[in-house]
């Protein structure tokens, strides 16, 4: 395995799916599994708050790219371009070349702990105090309110919300707010 490296494919926004079925079944087709050994597309779980439930999807992290694990030593002329010529593929980065991406990028599109976070580069919140956000449920929603304090560990937040104009404290879950974007 210590010659496996991971390789991305550009792709058509949104076939990502598709394609990555059309690769797998290639692999089967044409006996690739001891060269080709995962095909991903990156995606993360995401949590939306729809009608007072809970709703768990799945979002693209990179839309328009396929990562996949070959390895390098038999990454032939002959794989590269029957990949390249699946439809809605546009092509491998590196093109005809395809060049591999290295061991931390890999570990940080897979999920992985990178190395150099022991650097004390520290991750980044997701919410700020003083930052603006709206709420999307609850018996607050649609109120707009500041972030007092933000509870990591307990994924809470507390909001200060106008009430008939004055300021009131209210203590919500991650997935009650959403960021104001402009």
């Amino acid at each position: 395995m210590s010659n496996f490296k991971w390789y991305s494919l550009r792709v058509i926004s949104g076939k990502e799916r598709k394609i990555k079925e059309r690769i797998d079944l290639e692999i089967q087709r044409s006996s690739w599994k001891d060269v080709v050994g995962q095909v991903i597309v990156p995606t993360e779980k995401v949590y939306k708050i729809r009608s007072g439930k809970k709703v768990i999807s799945e979002r693209n992290i990179l839309p328009g790219y396929i990562l996949l694990e070959v390895d390098s030593e038999r990454f032939s002329g002959e794989i590269i371009s029957i990949i390249a010529n699946i439809p809605n593929v546009i092509h491998f980065l590196g093109k005809n070349n395809p060049l591999p991406m290295t061991q931390n990028e890999a570990n940080r599109m897979l999920g992985k702990v990178d190395e150099s976070l022991e650097d004390g580069e520290a991750m980044v919140e997701p919410f700020l105090v003083g930052e603006t956000v709206k709420i999307v449920d609850g018996p607050f929603n649609e109120f707009v309110g500041d972030i007092l304090e933000v509870q990591e560990e307990k994924k809470k937040l507390k909001v200060v919300v106008k009430i008939f104009g004055r300021g009131t404290e209210v203590e919500l879950n991650y997935v009650q707010v959403e960021k104001i974007t402009d």
